[in-house]
């Protein structure tokens, strides 16, 4: 961790709030911090803010430390230069847009000021509000508000605590969007506390995934969503077809091999340290689950091919989203979408037979971990 230009954190305690968390973000980067409730993420925020002082640890921002406790440093949140975005807002309902955003700048001129906090205001797209005070604004744009003040500090790192989760999911949209526009201009590691997943997904650039204050993977969302190192990832990250297995075949050259699946063979790429014999988790995305043709089935649709029974489709928008109980294992549901004109070419509805393939380069191989460490995920 010993990056010039950007964020990197190691915090480690016990009680009262288990922390094991390290990670770096990097300057005009978006990392996002997910996780359940009770994982940590908003006192790892705090921790770098200042307003926490954890056990042990360090937190550094530009070659600077803020935090490190085995020389006993600690910077108070005031001498740190953090922009922060809460959920709440938390405007001065007395000021106006632009005397919320003045306020938090370092001392200048008056004009100045003003200046700067017109120039803030327009990057957020608020130009012609200045004047009006939080009560007159929406929730959308007291957000907006919230953003520019966090800027006007002139901050080295940005931090945003669930700064859309209070505005309707219209407003939040174009929030997003303004926040990716936004963040190309910003030089400055910026981290997102979110409990949306999606949201996530959208804005940010890697993800930190977190169970009970523990850095369990840090990666691209790609990477995360589609190579949980862990079965507990690929819950924590919603990955819905996760299975148990077996290896019963493998190349040791080209690590091809054969996975069976409650007795159905299914073909595989098998990880480095897996061997033939070895129980494994396993987990494939409902991107690479690809339903069969009924009138004229392709020739790729050979490829671990799963016969079954459309036990749930619903649509939301124009995708329909299905179940498919497998002939050979009913009791472990595969779940995949397709548009929703796919489906209707298809026939596609409770209580048909339908097949799909189950595309190998999708196919995610996890070493073995217990029923009791998968479950404790599971239940949260």
């Amino acid at each position: 961790m010993t990056d010039a230009k950007g964020l990197t954190v190691s915090l480690r305690q016990q009680a009262p709030i288990p922390l094991a968390a390290d990670f770096a973000c990097a300057a005009g980067e978006v990392l996002a911090l997910v996780g359940p409730s009770g994982s940590g993420k908003s006192t790892i925020l705090r921790s770098i803010a200042g307003t926490y002082r954890p056990r042990a640890g360090q937190v550094r921002v530009n070659s600077e430390d803020w935090l490190e406790t085995a020389r006993g440093l600690f910077r108070p949140a005031h001498r740190r230069a953090v922009g922060m975005v809460f959920q709440s807002y938390a405007l001065f309902p007395h000021m106006t847009a632009l005397g919320n955003v003045v306020t938090a700048m370092p001392k200048a001129g008056r004009r100045e000021q003003e200046r700067r906090g017109h120039e803030l205001l327009e990057m957020v797209h608020l130009s012609g509000l200045e004047a009006r005070y939080p009560a007159q604004l929406s929730g959308g744009q007291q957000q907006r508000v919230a953003v520019a003040r966090a800027l006007a500090r002139q901050p080295k790192a940005l931090l945003l605590d669930e700064p859309f989760s209070a505005v309707d999911k219209a407003t939040r949209q174009r929030l997003y969007r303004e926040i990716a526009q936004l963040r190309q201009t910003l030089d400055m590691p910026v981290v997102l506390v979110t409990h949306d997943l999606d949201e996530a997904l959208m804005l940010a650039d890697r993800l930190v995934v977190l169970h009970r204050g523990q850095t369990l993977q840090s990666g691209a969302p790609e990477e995360v969503t589609t190579r949980p190192v862990s079965p507990e990832v690929a819950r924590l990250v919603e990955l819905r077809n996760l299975f148990e297995g077996r290896v019963r075949e493998l190349d040791g050259r080209s690590r091809q091999g054969v996975v069976k699946w409650a007795g159905l063979p299914l073909e595989v790429t098998v990880p480095q340290g897996v061997a033939p014999g070895d129980p494994v988790h396993w987990v494939i995305p409902d991107g690479f689950v690809v339903l069969h043709r009924r009138d004229r089935p392709s020739r790729g649709e050979h490829e671990n091919p799963v016969p079954g029974v459309i036990g749930a489709a619903f649509k939301v928008g124009q995708t329909a989203h299905l179940t498919l109980y497998p002939d050979h294992a009913p009791d472990l549901p595969l779940h995949f979408s397709v548009p929703q004109h796919v489906a209707q070419r298809n026939g596609i509805e409770a209580g048909v037979q339908a097949s799909v393939s189950l595309l190998a380069k999708g196919i995610h191989l996890m070493p073995w971990a217990s029923a009791a460490e998968t479950a404790e995920v599971s239940a949260e």
